[in-house]
């Protein structure tokens, strides 16, 4: 049988600690959630400025489906491409001050539409070793050379890009990275990329909505601008509802449009989803309150935990909504992660493949929605189920 070889995989999975398991939620996504009836102080969500379950979101998707209806019915190049759809491509563009926009379902899709479309065998992908599974997928999947460099070591980048002889160059990079929380050297990037003659591409999924003035995201917190930059943002994080786009040059994003396989032969996103991004880019374009209120909760964790909790696990310095609190062996995180559920606080346990092996860690996720006393609640379950920094 087919299948004979799969219960001893699994059971691999269980002896080294990296089985996963669902938990089910029975509310909308909140700080405060009911999973499997019971209720939690969440620290999972990337819901960064919690809008999720916003009633103005709510509010348009429901005008939407009253407009539009609920589905598509169609790719975008068919007949599924709604007024709903160009409409929110041409207040992406201009929030991020890029000539144009494209919608994609997923970050996952845009990033393999991305990479495929513009790469092939004659070509070179350089890549930060930490970037995440999407784009790592897509330059195996475009057949181009894929060359890695240790996270953030322009020093190894700089030098693959001197050593190549490929045709089209391509780095990419997370700007937020996922699972650390640091934020890419976006300026010395581009530098690189101008002199090089390549193209940078950047995953905002985590920046976007947060970072910045404004909540442009990366770019806005960098003030860069070029037309070598290929900006990719998801619309399911920071900006509450669902899918992805792309913006840059117009030539590159009519190119995407063309050939982009993750673009061409799917169904398109709900009109309604779209009428409910619309609200929320008008949302975080006036949301530099929920900005601030999500960099003081930050900052309340960092010193409470830097504060009263002297010797054990280690907080990585990150200045972004990812707290990161690596404790290394794959059962210790999963055992913890238990340990802060019987209290009544989820946070997630990260473990391999999605982060190194031995850096197994939990994955703290801030929001502007949580409050004084949820972060309080997390330090001390924290210190509860005897967990310490140092």
């Amino acid at each position: 049988m087919p299948y004979a070889m799969l219960p001893d995989d699994l059971a691999e999975l269980d002896s080294l600690g990296l089985r996963r398991y669902r938990r089910t939620l029975d509310s909308a996504q909140a700080t405060h959630v009911l999973v499997d009836g019971k209720k939690y102080v969440a620290f999972c969500s990337n819901d960064y400025l919690g809008l999720a379950n916003h009633p103005e979101l709510i509010a348009a998707a429901q005008a939407g489906a009253a407009q539009f209806g609920v589905g598509a019915g169609a790719s975008h190049l068919v007949l599924g491409h709604a007024r709903a759809h160009e409409a929110l491509e041409s207040q992406l563009a201009a929030f991020v001050k890029l000539p144009r926009a494209l919608l994609f379902s997923t970050g996952y899709m845009a990033n393999l539409g991305i990479v495929t479309a513009l790469m092939n065998r004659e070509d070179a992908v350089f890549a930060d070793r930490l970037n995440h599974a999407s784009l790592n997928d897509a330059c195996l999947l475009a057949r181009a050379q894929f060359k890695r460099y240790a996270h953030n070591n322009l020093d190894q980048l700089q030098r693959l890009l001197a050593s190549t002889r490929a045709r089209r160059k391509l780095i990419v990079a997370d700007a937020v990275f996922s699972m650390d929380g640091d934020i890419a050297p976006v300026p010395d990037l581009l530098a690189l990329a101008e002199r090089y003659d390549a193209w940078l591409l950047l995953d905002d999924a985590h920046g976007f909505g947060v970072l910045g003035e404004n909540g442009r995201g990366v770019l806005e917190h960098f003030n860069a601008a070029h037309p070598r930059i290929i900006y990719m943002a998801t619309l399911g994080k920071a900006a509450g509802v669902f899918g992805a786009f792309v913006a840059g040059d117009p030539t590159l994003i009519e190119t995407l449009l063309q050939r982009a396989r993750t673009y061409i032969f799917t169904t398109a996103m709900p009109p309604l989803l779209a009428c409910a991004l619309s609200k929320s880019i008008e949302l975080i374009a006036s949301g530099a309150p929920l900005r601030q209120r999500l960099h003081e909760n930050i900052i309340q964790l960092k010193q409470t935990l830097n504060d009263s909790m002297p010797g054990g696990g280690e907080l990585l310095p990150s200045a972004t909504a990812i707290q990161p609190l690596v404790i290394g062996d794959n059962r210790a995180a999963s055992s913890l992660a238990q340990r802060l559920a019987d209290r009544g606080v989820l946070v997630p346990a990260i473990r391999p493949p999605t982060v190194p092996p031995g850096t197994a860690r939990l994955r703290i996720s801030l929001s502007a929605a949580h409050t004084t006393d949820d972060v309080r609640c997390l330090t001390g379950a924290l210190a509860g189920a005897g967990v310490s920094h140092h």
